[in-house]
């Protein structure tokens, strides 16, 4: 992946839902609900202060991630989804 988040923006690969329930019904593409969990794939340097200095980031690359349900910006980029969205959109660190 050759993108590079500015400012306090990550990119996230959204994991994907399940297609199967746990009583084995199969669900449909319209069933399925918008993912809210993904993995940090790319982090910015960090949002700047009035002066300048640099606000270090919470999130960085590989962490999984919780974030709100209709945050960011959907794009595609070799086949795949990403979600670009600010750090502040984090609800949760995944551990």
């Amino acid at each position: 992946m050759n993108l590079k988040p500015l400012g306090d923006r990550i990119v996230v690969q959204p994991t994907e839902q399940e297609e199967q329930t746990a009583l084995g019904i199969f669900l449909p593409e319209t069933a399925k609900e918008k993912p809210q969990q993904g993995k940090v794939v790319a982090a910015g340097p960090g949002a700047r202060k009035d002066t300048g200095e640099r606000i270090l980031m919470d999130v960085k690359v590989d962490d999984k991630v919780l974030y709100a349900k209709y945050a960011g910006t959907t794009i595609k980029l070799d086949g795949k989804e990403y979600l670009i969205l600010k750090e502040t959109d984090v609800l949760a660190i995944v551990e």
